[in-house]
């Protein structure tokens, strides 16, 4: 009898927690969507172009075979993996930290799921000075602290969340952990 009450107990916290990570991730793609428009729009107003980074296939064939990208293409779409933009009638296979493309080319650019993944802060800041250096807006999409595949997937080396106008980064793991806000 206790050994069944305890299963249920179990399956039950599974459910919750199963549920709770579902609607991260639907507040995450609301999120996504809001900002690619928003970027989309930006970018028209000002009648430039809008530059996307990374590429809307990632690297992961599973997008592909579903033909499910993760957002738009936008006018131009940069990615340091050809994969990424294959398809992309302007992709540019290059780093965001040395974006190739003069001051104010772009009217906003979209960063979708990118800066978690530099290995350090300084990284980070380099390509946010890049993106701000090309375009006269941008728009950034990270990952929810509340959703758990953010917190274990080992390819993210920073915490990023905003705040109004600023930017925070965090170092992950290690020790001396480095917080510092981008404007």
């Amino acid at each position: 009898m206790v050994q069944v009450v305890l299963l249920y107990v179990v399956l039950a916290i599974l459910a919750a927690v199963g549920i709770w990570q579902l609607v991260v991730w639907m507040f995450e793609i609301q999120d996504k969507n809001r900002k690619y428009r928003a970027a989309d729009n930006y970018a028209r107003e000002r009648s430039k172009p809008m530059l996307v980074v990374p590429g809307p296939w990632g690297v992961k064939p599973a997008r592909r075979w579903f033909n499910k990208p993760a957002h738009g293409g936008g006018d131009v779409c940069l990615d340091i993996d050809r994969r990424a933009v294959i398809g992309h009638p302007h992709a540019v296979v290059g780093s965001v930290t040395h974006i190739p493309f003069s001051n104010g080319t772009f009217g906003a650019a979209f960063v979708s799921h990118l800066l978690e993944h530099m290995p350090t802060t300084k990284d980070a800041v380099q390509a946010l000075d890049e993106l701000n250096r090309v375009a006269d807006a941008v728009f950034l999409v990270y990952p929810s602290r509340q959703s758990i595949a953010n917190w274990v997937i080992p390819e993210h080396k920073l915490w990023v969340w905003q705040k109004g106008d600023k930017t925070y980064l965090r170092q992950r793991g290690g020790s001396g952990v480095q917080e510092i806000y981008y404007c």
